[in-house]
């Protein structure tokens, strides 16, 4: 009787741990996609500068809420998990800026010299482990 008893103890500790990671995975599944949501409506459309001003503020947010470190340069490193960076491509001078140097010199600078201009979002990246966009890279559309 024992033996019987302790067979369905491990039998509930093992459907118990089953189902507890399948919860866990839905969750992180669903978090990545609410999250990808917002980023991925960027993909392949044009935007005004306020506008991806307006996603490097939320994406410099999503960082430090993530609590994602930083290089001796001030860019994020890549975490592997739920980090994100976004570069752009001036056609000006055709240079490329990382989203931490427009945030550090002012978006507010930024949208003074860039809000009627649009880019564009051509290249978008995913973190392998969890499914979210890690990477954005957008470039100017010449005028």
């Amino acid at each position: 009787m024992k033996k019987i008893i302790i067979f369905f103890v491990i039998v509930l500790i093992i459907v118990a741990t089953i189902a507890y990671m399948y919860l866990e995975y839905k969750a992180t599944y669903n978090d990545a996609k609410i999250k990808n949501t917002q980023y991925e409506s960027y993909n392949g459309k044009e935007l005004y500068g306020t506008d991806l001003a307006t996603l490097i503020n939320k994406a410099i947010d999503d960082n430090m809420k993530n609590k994602v470190d930083k290089d001796n340069d001030g860019l994020y490193i890549d975490n592997k998990k739920d980090s994100i960076r976004i570069d752009i491509k001036f056609t000006d001078d055709n240079s490329v800026h990382s989203m931490e140097e427009i945030y550090n010199s002012g978006t507010d600078t930024f949208m003074r010299y860039y809000n009627q201009i649009r880019f564009k979002c051509t290249k978008i990246e995913h973190h392998s482990k969890t499914g979210r966009v890690s990477y954005m890279y957008f470039e100017q559309i010449k005028s």
